[in-house]
């Protein structure tokens, strides 16, 4: 039974003249002394509203893209899960050129759809896209700010000519005539103590070639990938695998943590076993060749230059990739298929390039996965730092008993705590050593910077704690990002008073110039948590 019910509406106060149309919220309102108004207005909205679901350029279809968190690429080229492309947004500044970009995007569909159609066949035919437009989007990718490698040539020195540039450059790749140049060897601190990391710096047209073939292969892996790898993949970010690994612990009360370090992945990597992985989805000879020349490419270390038999210089834009596709066939896929479901109870791996840790319910599952891990490693050249690797017992705290363990992972230590409410939850802070690190560097900046203008000196301290702030401003970690704050003003006070031999500096006057020139205070980003899960405590 239908019921009908009349609603009155009340007349607008103001008439409006036959034909026009009143706006209001949600609907229009055309004049009723006029039918030809209303039924000619009604088809123009219908035509408008069918020609602006037609824009110029066709899109391809696409699947409802997941809420975007912060560090997550919006731009044209980066792909999802399913190897879509991911929107652009106007309105936040992401309008790539429109030249190549949507080029772009449609091959990385199309190459994404074969891998998902052939998934134990080797494509062959990736090359062909290799031509001017993706090097120059290739190209637009690469980081102008980047150090240059051993020719000296900067992101603008290459744009002089850069058609001509271009062009050279995909003759060479496909005609086999081109040689990877050696790579710029530096060293950067590593952790607290006097250890250091080697980094290779390729040259600017290196990093070009390297990124259009990094654009060609991430659609083929993005698809066979698995949801714990989160290390230099598109659309995923450090904060993304903290989430994940806390929203697994809490549901579960915490378990057992398997905490292991590689000794040197990058430099020990065996170059027959990445040729094998990568021949198991590629088979065009043309990418091949590139990839066995850049794992041949000398080091350049002050006048010398040296070929090593093994390792990927850590620095290279392809070798994050390389590390993705090597570790996916050694650690990810062995896990998953070979290893979990020998477990008696629940497991999961998160991963970040080269740093892992493998979270059990039960003890006996995780010390059976720490067990088979070092002959796992060793059978394809890698070897796990006894000293660093070892079983974490994480339980939720009870009232009686040992306290749990804490754990590090990607600059964050991870800890049992509760909320105000008297909820139990796995919270996060700086790790020590990150916040000595930190303020270490920091200390040495003021020091080497010190006779610079004191506005000059607050844009690079500025920058430098947002930098801090944006990444480890987490839900919980107030604390130790005032510390790093107060550290840093301690270090410019410090610095500001040693500028000459009479340059002391009281604190009033210190006070007077932080007012004229304020340095940012610690600030919490909520993107970078989802929602937390928590677990109410026993007292």
């Amino acid at each position: 039974m239908s019921v009908k019910i009349a609603v009155q509406v009340a007349p607008h106060p103001k008439p409006l003249a036959p034909g026009r149309v009143r706006w209001t919220r949600g609907r229009h309102e055309p004049t009723a002394d006029d039918s030809r108004y209303r039924e000619a207005n009604t088809m123009s909205h219908r035509n408008a509203r069918q020609e602006s679901q037609h824009s110029i350029v066709p899109q391809p279809s696409r699947a409802p893209l997941a809420r975007q968190t912060r560090g997550e690429p919006t731009t044209d080229g980066s792909l999802d899960r399913e190897g879509k492309c991911r929107e652009t947004d106007p309105l936040r500044g992401n309008t790539p050129d429109s030249r190549s970009p949507n080029r772009v995007c449609t091959v990385q569909e199309r190459i994404a759809t074969l891998a998902r159609q052939r998934p134990d066949e080797a494509l062959v035919t990736l090359s062909k896209y290799l031509d001017e437009d993706w090097l120059r989007t290739a190209w637009e990718k690469t980081r102008k700010d980047g150090a240059p490698g051993i020719d000296g040539q900067t992101w603008k020195d290459f744009e002089v000519g850069l058609e001509e540039r271009l062009t050279q450059l995909r003759d060479q790749a496909h005609n086999g005539t081109y040689r990877a140049p050696p790579v710029r060897r530096t060293y950067i601190p590593k952790g607290t103590g006097p250890e250091t990391r080697p980094i290779g710096i390729p040259t600017l047209a290196d990093k070009v070639l390297q990124r259009a073939v990094v654009m060609l292969l991430e659609p083929i892996y993005e698809t066979v990938f698995h949801p714990g790898a989160f290390g230099f993949r598109p659309g995923r970010d450090q904060h993304q695998a903290i989430n994940t690994l806390r929203n697994w612990l809490v549901p579960r009360q915490g378990g057992w943590l398997v905490e292991v370090d590689v000794r040197k992945f990058f430099d020990t990597l065996d170059h027959a076993w990445v040729r094998e992985f990568v021949r198991r989805r590629v088979g065009d000879g043309v990418v091949l060749r590139l990839i066995e020349k850049w794992l041949k490419a000398g080091v350049m270390e002050g006048e010398q230059v040296w070929y090593p038999s093994e390792g990927s210089p850590q620095g290279g834009v392809i070798s994050p990739l390389l590390a993705n596709i090597f570790l996916h066939y050694v650690l990810d896929e062995w896990f998953e298929t070979v290893l979990k479901p020998q477990l008696r109870g629940e497991a999961i791996l998160i991963r970040f390039a080269d740093d892992f840790v493998i979270a059990c319910t039960h003890e006996c599952d995780a010390r059976t996965v720490f067990a088979a891990l070092p002959a796992r490693f060793a059978e394809h050249g890698l070897t796990i730092h006894d000293a660093k690797s070892r079983l974490v017992r994480f339980p939720r705290p009870a009232r009686a008993g040992a306290a749990p363990d804490t754990f590090d992972l990607l600059g964050f230590t991870f800890h049992w705590g509760q909320t105000a409410t008297g909820y139990w939850t796995v919270k996060t802070k700086t790790a020590a050593s990150r916040l000595h690190r930190a303020l270490t560097t920091i200390a040495d900046w003021c020091r080497r910077h010190r006779h610079d203008s004191i506005p000059a000196q607050q844009e690079k301290l500025r920058a430098k704690l947002h930098g801090h702030y944006t990444y480890y401003g987490r839900p919980g970690n107030f604390h130790c990002l005032n510390q790093f704050y107060r550290g840093v003003l301690l270090c410019w006070h410090q610095w500001l008073g040693r500028r000459s031999w009479v340059a002391y500096l009281n604190w009033d006057t210190f006070h007077e110039i932080l007012r004229r020139h304020p340095l940012p205070t610690p600030k919490i980003y909520p993107g970078t948590a989802l929602r937390k899960p928590v677990l109410r405590g026993t007292g």
